[in-house]
């Protein structure tokens, strides 16, 4: 398997999932198996979102999802990248959501393009690659 070159954001793994909208899963589909990867972190989100949801097979649907996607561990070069960006943007007072700058450090330190439609908060990070497969 190949070293992934895309992370997933929470909302696009629900837009995958639930194919709304279309065009979404449409670009996903067109990667190869182990070019795209999730944080551990993203996959928590998707965990919280699945455990308060009350559609019934929600939980089976993700963990269907998940199967084919490799799940990299925060690890301790993105603790230390998180580290960093907290400190930052906290002295320019352009801070970001605790998990989405979890993800943000995990995709730097791993070298990766986050593909995420929340594009305006993630791009106060700077050198962080962002996609944004949403159609406009």
């Amino acid at each position: 398997m190949s070293s992934p070159t895309h992370f997933l954001d929470t909302n696009t793994c629900i837009y995958i999932i639930n194919k709304k909208p279309p065009q979404v899963a449409e670009v996903f589909g067109r990667h190869q198996i182990g070019d795209v990867a999730l944080s551990s972190v993203t996959v928590a989100e998707l965990a919280f979102g699945a455990a308060k949801s009350v559609r019934k097979g929600t939980r089976e649907t993700l963990e269907e999802f998940l199967l084919d996607l490799m799940i990299l561990p925060f690890d301790e070069a993105a603790a230390w990248m998180y580290g960093d960006l907290r400190a930052r943007l906290q002295a320019t007072g352009q801070t970001i959501g605790p998990l989405d700058l979890q993800i943000a450090a995990h995709a730097l330190s791993a070298g990766v393009t986050l593909v995420t439609h929340n594009t305006g908060e993630f791009a106060r990070v700077s050198g962080l690659k962002l996609e944004n497969w949403f159609p406009e």
